[in-house]
């Protein structure tokens, strides 16, 4: 999850992703890192909207959506395309 802290999607959606997280884990690990803490690593992924969620298979970026979305879904996308 490419977030901000002033971002009003990013901030309602935290809870969707926390609960996600303890849903998916110990299979899948969500990550999420603040894009104005950390802004070249965010340009070096070219992100231009948060928040961004991206799914990263052996260290390479596999696929993304910008936007949040309802917990089933975001659930859903993440296990269709990390194949679990």
């Amino acid at each position: 999850d490419f977030w901000a802290n002033w971002c009003g999607p990013c901030k309602r959606f935290a809870p969707i992703y926390e609960k996600s997280a303890q849903e998916l884990e110990p299979h899948i690990r969500l990550l999420k890192l603040e894009t104005d803490e950390n802004p070249t690593i965010a340009a070096s992924y070219r992100i231009q909207s948060i928040p961004t969620l991206a799914i990263f298979k052996q260290g390479k970026e596999f696929t993304r959506q910008a936007g949040a979305m309802p917990q089933s879904r975001f659930v859903d996308w993440v296990r269709a395309n990390a194949n679990c």
